[in-house]
């Protein structure tokens, strides 16, 4: 079953990670997509090249989601190759570990324009696309486990992913009489090339299976079918929730 059929997906820092995995999943579920990318065109192209496989079209569409101007240019682009735009996934993300009391300013205000308010300038002009076509949409930010709880090298990150999860509660409700539904989804700690080196220590790596009730960390992989889901019109009546993806770590206690 082919759960996304004839719709136009764009997702944001598809080029490699959750962003990719979703993209190819989305293609293999009968959509065609528009992906973002900062970098690594090679990489942009390789995504391309297994949506096409799958026997969907799809565009790499180069940007800084920190700078407004990337997200109408993208909504553009995805509108002059497909025609329209039925699912917008905020994607995007930054994590520089780093300690709280020696954080450098420039650190933080990356963040927070990459993460925050490039989910918000991004979300913006998806939505304004779909409000002037008429037929809905949905809409799905990939938040974090991080917004629940806390990170002590995380200080600049964790509020971002709260942000992000308010965003799409609030846009739920701002959006909804237009027919588009928005929800977030909190992965848990899920490996790429945000976490590769902070996971490299094996030790710790151990420890944090060891916390996760299925026994694994996640792989981008698992993110593919819960995000198909929400832009799904299985999830028709779901809007302003938020979807934990985590294997269980958030509700292990012991």
């Amino acid at each position: 079953m082919r759960l996304l059929e004839g719709k136009t997906v764009l997702i944001t820092g598809a080029s490699r990670g959750i962003g990719a995995a979703v993209a190819v999943e989305c293609a293999r579920h009968g959509a065609n997509v528009a992906i973002n990318y900062a970098a690594s065109p090679a990489a942009a192209e390789d995504v391309v090249a297994q949506i096409a496989a799958l026997g969907q079209k799809a565009i790499a569409v180069k940007g800084d989601v920190a700078d407004p101007s990337a997200a109408q240019d993208f909504v553009k682009a995805a509108v002059a190759a497909f025609g329209g735009v039925d699912v917008f996934v905020s994607n995007a993300g930054i994590c520089p570990f780093h300690s709280f009391l020696d954080m450098p300013v420039e650190v933080v205000d990356r963040t927070i324009k990459v993460n925050l308010n490039g989910a918000y300038y991004m979300t913006q002009a998806a939505a304004n696309q779909m409000k002037d076509q008429g037929r809905g949409g949905a809409i799905i930010a990939i938040s974090s486990i991080s917004a629940l709880v806390g990170g002590g090298m995380q200080t600049h990150y964790t509020p971002t992913k709260a942000g992000v999860h308010s965003l799409m509660q609030s846009c739920a409700i701002a959006l909804g009489p237009y027919g588009i539904r928005c929800n977030s989804v909190l992965p848990g700690t899920i490996l790429t090339d945000i976490n590769k080196d902070d996971l490299a220590d094996v030790a710790k790596r151990t420890y944090m299976e060891g916390r996760i009730p299925l026994g694994r960390l996640g792989q981008p992989e698992d993110m593919g079918g819960p995000v198909v889901f929400l832009a799904s019109d299985l999830a028709r009546y779901v809007t302003g929730a938020a979807l934990l993806v985590d294997g269980g770590a958030f509700v292990n206690l012991q």
